[in-house]
């Protein structure tokens, strides 16, 4: 849990601080029951009046300063974990962002969810627990028990068979309680990623009147949290009244034996009535012990969760003259955008290889189109340009510089991706917009929106650009919202710009309406196209045939009609005619 240790930098004063005003509001709590004996003992069994009231005055007073103590302790306890708790689920957000593909690849995209709010929670719950009554609840068990030794020591012999049966009630239940509280954590990891899945494919389960299969499998994972959140909640049903009975054996021990003591002239009343008080303050001590090691159990469980996160490091690494600025005309943004790929292979985590030694260039100005079978490996193969991910073997070089050596952030903002799932956020067109060029004007926009033949339905809208979009999108049509993310693309202007699939919802005149734009936008940036549909790539300088990861053809569209057979295949397959070339 080393990814602990900066908080307790910045929160360990006004921690220590609320730890202060515990300890004297416990000093109070303690105080009151001989306080109270002295006056049983002295004031009434003497019938000394005045020796009551200022014994009483005293016990007020000290009860004022504990709730004064409580009062402060309680404000900046709460002022603590709800910063703690909000800087810890920034730096995991930040922490996230900062993770390649490869690495956020490894956790189900529900189970992050979970840690950045419930086990964030769990964390700062514990956190302001501490500053509450955890920490008071050992220093009044460990001062009853020292006041009541000092009491009466023969008394005190009780305690010396009740504390270490409740101890060993407790130690089992931390051995028991961690793995249940982890399953409970991980059952809820699922209930999310069930509850995710389902509301972003909402129109799906409608069209297929799939309802009771999404019930039903919603209803086992939830059955599934239930049963292990209650075998969770049946070990504390368990150990809380078992604490609670021994503890109040003791306290029937301690009334049987101090009764025969004082009837045989040994002891005071009123020790035995502080004594039954102190013996009370331990037991709710030792229940709060018992809680305090569930809620620690928990939030153990929740740390080593979140520790995961932190602990994954991105494997990308670069020059460090590419992060002070760099000096090549990749780092500065000086060059001219073009894009090499030396005998590149590529390979997701635990999965076969998916690229094969690709080898190729792609020159400013020029039009690249790649095509292929679905699972061709076109889509990975442009993704490794802005290095979501790197490179199993071989090199990528923009602008002849090797992009490990460059820093991604300096990268990317030269390159513009239009992707194949379209993606929208909620906000205003013009915000959406406005995620390819930060801070571009009204007119550059414009011109974006009018070259991705998007002005003309934008205006259509009540509020224009400033019209507001739902989740995701939700309010337009699939062809209006790759419009939109080919518009963002090119408000960027950037010097690679890599349209994947983007027109697929795009019906054919308005796709020839776009591509005349980028033929002339394109002009002296490396442009570089993928699509299903051969009319989309047929007029592309050049194009790459895909088939299993690796390169089938390269050529113009009539070369690849006379010599590429994977090409004649995907022509005919697609308009139902033989393949000749045109001569």
């Amino acid at each position: 849990m080393s990814f602990l240790k900066p908080y307790f930098r910045q929160f360990g004063k006004p921690f220590a601080a609320a730890i202060l005003f515990l300890m004297l509001e416990a000093f109070c709590d303690l105080l009151q029951p001989t306080l109270m004996s002295r006056i049983v003992d002295v004031g009434v069994a003497n019938k000394e009046l005045d020796y009551v009231f200022r014994f009483g005055g005293y016990m007020l007073l000290i009860t004022a300063i504990g709730a004064s103590g409580a009062t402060l302790r309680n404000i900046i306890s709460s002022h603590v974990s709800l910063n703690f708790g909000t800087r810890l689920r920034s730096d995991l957000f930040r922490q996230i962002q900062t993770l390649s593909a490869g690495n956020i690849d490894k956790f189900d995209r529900a189970s992050l969810v979970t840690r950045l709010t419930n086990d964030v929670t769990q964390i700062q719950n514990f956190t302001n627990g501490l500053m509450r009554i955890f920490v008071k609840a050992p220093l009044i068990c460990i001062g009853s028990l020292i006041m009541a030794v000092r009491l009466n020591p023969p008394l005190s012999l009780v305690l010396a068979v009740v504390v270490p049966l409740v101890a060993v009630l407790i130690v089992f239940n931390m051995r028991i309680g961690f793995p249940l509280f982890t399953r409970v954590q991980k059952a809820l990891d699922r209930v999310n990623g069930v509850s995710r899945e389902y509301l972003s494919g909402v129109r799906v389960v409608k069209a297929f009147n799939r309802f009771d299969y999404e019930t039903e499998k919603f209803g086992d994972v939830n059955d599934t949290y239930r049963l292990a959140s209650t075998r969770a909640m049946r070990m504390l049903s368990i150990f809380s009244p078992g604490i609670m009975l021994t503890v109040n054996f003791g306290i029937a021990a301690v009334i049987w034996i101090g009764g025969l003591r004082v009837d045989a002239g040994h002891m005071q009343v009123g020790h035995i009535i502080a004594f039954i008080n102190y013996m009370t303050q331990i037991l709710f001590s030792l229940l709060m012990i018992s809680n305090v090691f569930t809620m620690f159990v928990r939030a153990k469980a929740s740390a080593e969760r979140i520790g995961e996160v932190f602990a994954e490091k991105d494997a990308m690494s670069w020059k460090e003259d590419a992060v002070l600025g760099g000096r090549t005309a990749a780092a500065t943004g000086t060059g001219s955008g073009s894009v090499e790929f030396k005998q590149v292979s590529f390979a997701y985590a635990q999965s076969e290889t998916v690229i094969r030694d690709i080898t190729l260039s792609c020159k400013p100005g020029e039009t690249v189109g790649i095509i292929g079978s679905t699972g061709s490996g076109k889509s990975t193969l442009v993704n490794l340009i802005p290095r979501f991910y790197d490179v199993t073997s071989g090199t990528i070089e923009v602008d002849g510089e090797d992009i490990r050596d460059i820093e991604p952030k300096l990268l990317r903002e030269r390159i513009a991706i239009v992707p194949q799932k379209t993606v929208l956020f909620t906000g205003s067109i013009r915000d959406n917009l406005l995620w390819g060029k930060e801070g571009a004007s009204d007119a550059e926009l414009e011109r974006a929106a009018r070259m991705a033949q998007a002005h003309a339905f934008i205006m259509d809208t009540p509020e224009g650009y400033g019209t507001l979009l739902g989740q995701g999108g939700v309010n337009l049509s699939g062809g209006q919202k790759q419009r939109l993310s080919i518009a963002r693309a090119l408000v960027r202007q950037p010097s690679i710009l890599i349209l994947d699939d983007c027109t697929s919802a795009v019906d054919t005149s308005t796709e020839s309406q776009i591509k005349e734009a980028l033929r002339e936008y394109a002009q002296g940036l490396t442009c570089i196209l993928i699509a299903q549909r051969m009319s989309s790539v047929m007029d592309a300088d050049r194009i790459i045939v895909l088939d299993g990861g690796e390169i089938v053809g390269s050529g113009t569209h009539d070369e690849l009609m006379r010599g590429c057979t994977a090409y004649q295949e995907i022509y005919r397959s697609q308009t139902g005619k033989e393949a000749h070339a045109n001569v």
